[in-house]
């Protein structure tokens, strides 16, 4: 496209518009603002821990430089952009979180006997500029006022350059010393990998974010009257759940799964546009991602009018007999993957017994065979912190064929999923998902479940329910 023609269509794109424009406004725009305080904050918890990481980086890449960007925005729809979230290597090194200015970069120089950190961002267009008014994207008459650079340097603990100077300042460097993110795999896999074992800063933020996530739930149970009444109920469920992450956090840790009935064998079902019916199960699979970026993953499936069947129960209790069966066995030193292996034997053993498969549970269980996968055909579970599926650039032997340590943090999920065109189980199977996941943070001697609070045994869920609905 010519010049022309792209000046034409950027000026038809402003054409709704009705912003004055005239130099004399943009010059007295600027001008008479009360001037407003600037006052250092202090120092950010986590600041240290972000420093420790940095540190850990640069001992790694001795003579390089590291460049991971934050990222930039979004496009959502012509002019309307995606709420901005950064690059997790970014958040995880700095510690800045949801204030993430976009287009930050971060830069490590570990070229001399002490690594230096740089943390590169584009300040806010104040009223002593010309861009105070006249630029939506960066002006602060727009966006608001955000820190400066020695604000961010003082709460982070890091040196703080314009991102004006950053490209300047990497065309100084020769190009063999520096280890950009979008181009090194070495340098991927290490900064996923530092994430295996959260420090404990990280630890409070994932017990923070599971904790929203249990208000949420607790929005949804109070809802469910609610839901049922409406043609398009999981979205009224969906609606609940983000209320109170909005409320209590920073947003979804990823798109929200309300699948109510038949739904529920779907599993990554987000259309969350069917129907809440008494009678049947709403699984609910969800998480809160707080300020910091720290997000939690937790399912409860629930009887919608409050009791399970018997049908229902026989399923749910098969699940969570598997899940407790991972719980027993978790602790410092087993191989991750043994995890899912656990899980399996009982699921092989209850989809036998309930005549499922053509041949026993211990036939089932070999590699050739897998006839009980039909009903689970899922992990067991996965690494959880910044990302929902936390780590996942990190190398095989470093996560499925490494040992537990303490420190990590990962779901426990195992589930029962009959769908309801299954012809291999019995009819009233059919259309009934169950998954129950949680949130266990690996100790010296077992794990913790940090979603302990949330109920998942049958009758303890029954009289949660029954008190958050009366």
């Amino acid at each position: 496209m010519s010049k022309d023609a792209t000046e034409k269509l950027n000026a038809r794109g402003q054409a709704r518009s009705h912003r004055p424009t005239g130099s004399k406004f943009l010059k007295s725009i600027g001008k008479n603002w009360a001037d407003a305080p600037i006052k250092l904050p202090k120092q950010d918890a986590v600041a240290p821990f972000a420093a420790a990481r940095r540190q850990a980086v640069a001992e790694k890449f001795v003579g390089k430089v590291v460049v991971i960007p934050a990222g930039g925005m979004s496009q959502r729809s012509n002019d309307t952009d995606y709420r901005f979230r950064p690059h997790s290597a970014f958040a995880h090194l700095t510690g800045w979180g949801s204030a993430t200015v976009p287009s930050s970069v971060l830069v490590i120089d570990a070229r001399g006997k002490t690594a230096k950190s740089t943390l590169y961002f584009r300040e806010t267009a104040g009223k002593n500029s010309d861009e105070f008014f006249a630029n939506p994207a960066i002006g602060e008459f727009w966006v608001g006022k955000r820190p400066g650079l020695a604000e961010v340097g003082a709460l982070l603990d890091i040196k703080t350059k314009s991102l004006s100077k950053f490209d300047a300042d990497i065309k100084a460097l020769d190009r063999k010393v520096i280890e950009h993110i979008d181009k090194s795999v070495k340098l991927v896999e290490f900064v996923s990998e530092l994430r295996l074992i959260k420090d404990s800063f990280e630890i409070k933020e994932m017990q923070k974010a599971v904790d929203a996530s249990i208000k949420g739930f607790e929005a949804v149970v109070r809802d469910l009257g609610k839901a049922t009444k409406h043609p398009r109920g999981e979205r009224i469920v969906e609606g609940a759940f983000f209320a109170e992450a909005r409320a209590n956090g920073n947003d979804l840790g990823y798109e929200t799964i309300a699948a109510a009935g038949e739904h529920a064998c779907t599993l990554h079902w987000i259309s969350n546009h069917g129907q809440v019916k008494p009678g049947e199960l709403l699984l609910l699979d969800a998480g809160v991602e707080v300020e910091s970026l720290y997000t939690a993953d937790i399912t409860r499936t629930l009887p919608i009018n409050g009791k399970f069947s018997s049908i229902q129960r026989m399923i749910y209790e098969a699940v969570l007999e598997a899940a407790d069966a991972v719980f027993a066995m978790a602790k410092p030193g087993v191989k991750y993957s043994e995890m899912h292996k656990t899980a399996m034997t009982v699921i092989a053993a209850k989809t036998a017994e309930w005549g499922f498969l053509p041949v026993n549970a211990e036939e089932s269980l070999k590699l050739e065979n897998q006839y009980h996968r039909r009903y689970m055909v899922h992990g067991t579970g996965h690494h959880l912190g910044l990302d929902v599926h936390d780590c996942a650039q990190a190398r095989r032997e470093m996560y499925a064929d490494h040992v537990l340590e303490p420190g990590m943090i990962f779901t426990i999920e195992p589930g029962l999923y009959f769908h309801k065109d299954d012809l291999t189980v019995p009819k009233e199977f059919r259309g009934i998902g169950v998954r129950i996941e949680d949130d266990v943070l690996v100790t010296k001697t077992g794990v913790k479940n940090l979603s302990a609070a949330l109920p998942r045994i049958p009758a303890e869920i029954e009289a949660w329910m029954a008190k958050l609905t009366k």
